[in-house]
């Protein structure tokens, strides 16, 4: 491993994050006290706005911007290094940690922090989803529903995703979709509609198996029928979805229009009904640090 002397690195630190009690301002400082970089611990206040953090950012000046946090971290970090030349990293520290597992970065703190000064990246796609950056999933229906559920229960952490999702998945609608996408115009019934950069949930779902991060292109996967089948698939055999029951497009745009307001999230962050939705792609969005490529 080659690493790279004399970073200057901001760390987001998010208190609020996850459900385990490591010390993450002690686990960095400690980390990093032998070697030649210079780093400094941003603890989110309980109010910070985008702007609040861009200026913190501009003012420290870093060469990379780490995430210490969940997906709600990582996508508000991301929101201010959009097209810049700084490097994101992650730490994974929620109690959802999605993009974190889709680039292989696992939950042990020191192997994390070893891949932060290794020195490999990655350009990666992002999409820009009506107002919102995506940098991993948003779904419209019933997955966005149980996020709905699953931010006012007490229940955390997958288990307690799980129990949102049973609530929800007999009181969940069929979705009346008019899409057009990849220059065809469709209208489709389905329990939801995933705009997909990224290839699997933070469960590990795989639920866009042909996905690519740096490919210019994202995934429309539209789930027609819940099936306990295509769950299995999703979950242990990542093959080919069955056509009758689970609808897949490849596109640069899309524009859905719903005959109802339906749920709505992005990112694993819950955001309310809509009834639209416009989606494009935004190409080499970031630069990512990711873990050394196997051989």
């Amino acid at each position: 491993m080659t690493q790279i002397e004399n970073l200057k690195i901001l760390f987001v630190l998010n208190p609020n994050s996850g459900n385990n009690n490591t010390d993450w301002s002690q686990v960095i400082t400690a980390y990093f006290a032998p070697l030649h970089h210079v780093i400094e611990i941003y603890e989110i206040p309980e109010i910070c706005d985008r702007k609040t953090l861009e200026d913190k950012i501009k003012s420290f000046a870093p060469q990379q911007v780490v995430a210490v946090g969940g997906d709600g971290t990582v996508k508000l970090v991301a929101e201010c290094l959009l097209k810049k030349d700084i490097l994101l990293g992650i730490l994974p520290a929620g109690s959802a940690n999605g993009l974190a597992r889709e680039l292989g970065i696992g939950n042990d703190p020191a192997k994390a922090l070893d891949t932060l000064v290794a020195g490999y990246s990655q350009k990666l796609h992002a999409t820009q989803v009506n107002d919102h950056l995506c940098i991993h999933l948003s779904d419209i229906g019933l997955n966005a529903y149980a996020i709905k559920r699953f931010e006012t229960q007490q229940r955390r952490g997958m288990w307690g995703y799980l129990i949102a999702t049973l609530r929800v998945l007999w009181q969940n609608p069929l979705l009346e979709i008019d899409m057009k996408a990849d220059g065809q115009t469709i209208h489709i019934q389905a329990e939801m509609i995933v705009i997909a950069n990224a290839t699997k949930y933070g469960s590990g779902v795989v639920i866009n198996p042909i996905g690519k991060l740096d490919d210019h292109l994202f995934e429309v996967i539209a789930i027609k029928k819940i099936s306990l089948l295509e769950i299995l698939k999703m979950v242990f055999r990542h093959t080919s979805f069955n056509p009758d029951k689970t609808e897949m497009f490849q596109t640069d745009s899309l524009t859905m229009r719903s005959s109802k307001n339906v749920h709505f999230q992005v990112d694993g962050e819950y955001l309310g009904k809509i009834k639209q939705v416009k989606a494009t792609i935004i190409p080499d969005a970031l630069e990512v640090i990711v873990p050394a490529p196997v051989e």
